[in-house]
């Protein structure tokens, strides 16, 4: 008769529990610790309060960061929640070829963010492919700066972010979709209602689900974007340095053996916090609706 004892199921948990603690608890602590030093990549440093937190109110830089943040929450969010929903409703039809086009479609998610930073960089470059376009049609006398204009090169990213996340999102509301009853679509088109009155009344709160998923998924990656930006600014962050986001700021700050961990870390509680708000938000309208 085998005897069990109380501390294996301790024991069997014993390697993800240490796993967590190391690689993700004590990083997170430690990030707070830290936060209230002006320590560098090469020193402990001394303890200096609420010193960093002070410095961030008056930090222009992160003033910039956080707008460009905020205006990267506010277009990304509306356009990559319904979007790829309209894009799904397209894909989902039984038609001949529609798996090339989801595939097609599919195709930039599994890119690497550089590679598709890079072609896109040669693309909206001043002698790219768009600008020798519009040179050629006549629309524009001179090139236009994509790259090298602050909100040119903002909105360039905005761009780029929601053309690659379009399959990712579009996979999601896929899966919604086919969770929705063929039934419903069937009784409410039999009372006479029409294709839009049937989206509204019967598909929408069959994916909301997915639909608060994916705000929330959109809300975090559009506050953390760091690779569209860095790559398209080629590591520069724009004229002046105004089209960085809080990640590119906090990486520049933490860079180098002269680098500021302390206000590095500060810089990422401050973005930890700005995250939390739009999920507690959405989940709290999700709530609501239920």
């Amino acid at each position: 008769m085998t005897h069990r004892r109380w501390f294996t199921p301790w024991l069997l948990a014993a390697p993800a529990v240490v796993w967590l603690a190391v690689f993700n608890l004590w990083p997170a602590v430690n990030t707070v610790i830290l936060s209230f030093t002006n320590a560098k990549p090469l020193g402990g440093g001394r303890f200096t309060g609420l010193a960093n937190y002070e410095r961030a109110l008056d930090d222009e830089q992160l003033a910039d960061a956080l707008l460009n943040s905020v205006i990267y929450l506010l277009i990304c969010l509306p356009l990559l929640t319904f979007l790829p929903l309209l894009l799904a409703l397209l894909v989902e039809k039984k038609l001949p070829g529609i798996t090339f086009f989801r595939t097609a479609f599919y195709t930039p998610v599994v890119a690497s963010a550089v590679v598709v930073g890079l072609i896109w960089g040669w693309v909206l470059d001043d002698r790219g492919l768009l600008n020798g376009i519009l040179g050629a049609l006549g629309v524009a006398d001179r090139p236009v700066p994509f790259l090298t204009d602050r909100w040119l090169l903002l909105f360039s990213a905005i761009a780029l972010t929601v053309w690659k996340g379009l399959g990712y999102y579009m996979v999601i509301y896929l899966s919604a979709l086919g969770n929705v009853p063929r039934e419903l679509h069937e009784a409410a088109a039999v009372d006479g209602a029409s294709a839009p009155r049937r989206f509204w009344h019967v598909t929408l709160p069959g994916v909301r689900p997915a639909m608060m998923l994916v705000s929330v998924l959109i809300a975090v990656s559009a506050l953390r974007v760091f690779s569209e930006l860095y790559v398209l600014s080629d590591g520069t962050g724009g004229p002046g340095g105004r089209t960085m986001s809080v990640v590119m700021l906090i990486q520049m700050y933490s860079r180098g053996f002269t680098g500021h961990i302390g206000y590095a870390s500060a810089l990422s509680i401050l973005l930890f916090l700005l995250t939390v708000g739009p999920m507690l938000l959405l989940a709290r309208l999700n709530r609501k609706g239920a």
